[in-house]
């Protein structure tokens, strides 16, 4: 057996611990560098939109729970509108993409992860040939077999690979973070186009009712001109009138038709089974089921998937201009390796075992023409640009919030309102049309009476879609819905939590 040293294998055990722990403590004053420490964003100390009703209590944050999201919805006790989520959820493409976008963060992850670790290497090979010395008339045939192992080590004195590793890591958890993004944005979507669709059949079933009402005034002024009673002119604007409601009525259908196939291409759902479904589930828009908030802290808006995800990336530029910085610092390795050779000829066999450790190789860098350095400014120029964006998508989670909930407050304030002119227009259609049929109203009279109550009553159907699309887009500003409890606390937002404050997100 032959045995062979090479590198640090002559140092010893010792030496070479006590030349690496020497070699750490000389280099560790060129990471004399601070990091960079991340700019948290301006915050209001307050919303300046009031709040919804009270009620509720206050507004807690999901976390990235999927039960707690999905629970949001189950509280529109509308199963229907659960289910066409669900559906819609399982066939989006942007929810699909968000997933396999997490796949390969997470591999990249664990990338970089190996970077820190040993690398090991089997090496086998075979090799068949005449070799002898030039006096030798016919030199023998030799068959030589060599397996072995190898393995080298790049040791992490600076955290370069380490930054890495974890800015990989940063960026798997906001790409965690935007796959829930992506299903909040489909589910307020189907449930916008759901609403859309109920407050159709509403517009519809006012339109067909008004467009009934016409139609029999149209009949009623036919007899009486038939009679000579009411003049041919007044007829022929009974019909017109009736033609114009008969039209709104085929045409407001059309619109219906058309949210349909759109909750269809949304969900995948065949369209008779949706058609059936809507039919034998109706539902009431003037049932408001969202939970009612008084306050509304910064963790309900840190949630949100775009903030998260921006801080992450802020987190993530931060680590790699760590990481840019030890690219300029010395690096040490170590390598080392097991071999087994074996030589056969028909005269003799010989077999030879050999192992190394080493060398042990430091590598000082001296002169690059200044590339590592624009690597380190590039890396605080990705920096203060992720910052940026971070302080971009806080501002605009802000200013979606406070949009939600003027909405929401503008469409409470207007409710009452809007009842009250429905009833008082419905009240003054029917003395119009009561005096009209006793001829002390002329059909002018009834149809300005007709029109304004029929404006009244799409415009309280309209509210009550303008006020649930209100809630859906405060659930889609709060990423993703909220949960309450008592006692409420003060409506502050004090600061949204800065980057490296983790909120637990579970992966798909």
């Amino acid at each position: 057996m032959k045995k062979t040293d090479s590198g640090a294998g002559r140092f010893g055990p010792l030496s070479a611990a006590g030349l690496l722990g020497a070699c750490a403590l000389w280099l560790s004053g060129c990471a004399t560098d601070t990091p960079h420490t991340p700019t948290p964003p301006p915050i209001p100390t307050q919303w300046q939109a009031p709040l919804p009703p009270a009620g509720g209590g206050a507004a807690l944050p999901h976390g990235g729970s999927l039960g707690a999201m999905s629970q949001w919805w189950l509280q529109q006790n509308d199963p229907l509108l659960v289910e066409l989520i669900m559906a819609a959820e399982a066939v989006s493409p942007t929810v699909s993409t968000a997933r396999s976008n997490i796949e390969q963060a997470r591999a990249t992850r664990v990338a970089s992860g190996a970077a820190m670790l040993p690398t090991l290497d089997a090496t086998a090979s075979v090799s068949r040939g005449r070799s002898a010395p030039v006096n030798r008339a016919t030199p023998p045939i030799s068959t030589t077999a060599q397996m072995g192992l190898q393995t080298s080590w790049e040791i992490d004195l600076f955290g370069q690979y380490a930054a890495a590793r974890d800015a990989d890591q940063q960026r798997l958890a906001g790409s965690q973070a935007l796959w829930h993004s992506a299903r909040v944005s489909v589910a307020a979507e189907v449930a916008t186009q759901y609403y859309s669709l109920r407050s159709c059949e509403k517009l519809l079933a006012v339109a067909r009712s008004d467009a009934a009402s016409r139609a029999e005034t149209a009949r009623l002024s036919e007899l009486s001109t038939k009679a000579g009673f009411q003049a041919p002119a007044t007829t022929a604007l009974a019909r017109a009138s009736a033609a114009e409601g008969n039209s709104n009525a085929i045409q407001q259908r059309a619109l219906c038709d058309l949210d349909v196939k759109a909750l269809v291409a949304l969900t995948a759902v065949d369209e008779p089974a949706l058609r059936q479904k809507l039919a034998s589930t109706p539902a009431d828009l003037t049932q408001e089921s969202p939970a009612p908030v008084i306050s509304v802290p910064a963790e309900v808006l840190a949630q949100r998937p775009d903030v998260f995800n921006a801080a992450r990336e802020v987190d993530a530029a931060h680590l790699e201009v760590g990481s840019a910085r030890a690219q300029r610092f010395p690096r040490l390795s170590l390598s080392g390796s097991i071999a087994t050779s074996k030589s056969h000829t028909s005269a003799s066999s010989q077999r030879f075992d050999t192992w190394t450790v080493g060398p042990l190789q430091l590598t000082v860098p001296l002169f690059d023409g200044g590339a590592s350095e624009a690597n380190v400014d590039a890396a605080k120029a990705r920096y203060e640009d992720a910052a940026a964006q971070y302080r971009a998508s806080v501002r605009k989670a802000v200013r979606e919030v406070e949009e939600a909930l003027v909405n929401l407050q503008s469409t409470a304030e207007r409710s009452q309102d809007a009842v009250t002119a429905t009833q008082g227009y419905r009240a003054s259609f029917t003395g119009t049309e009561a005096r009209y049929k006793s001829g002390l109203a002329s059909l002018v009279e009834l149809e300005d009476a007709r029109r304004t109550l029929l404006a009244a009553q799409s415009a309280q159907v309209t509210l009550q879609r303008d006020r649930r699309s209100a809630w859906v887009a405060l659930y889609r500003a709060l990423g993703g819905g909220w949960t309450t409890a008592e006692p409420p606390v003060p409506a502050l937002v004090s600061d949204v939590p800065a980057p490296l404050t983790p909120v637990a997100i579970t992966a798909p």
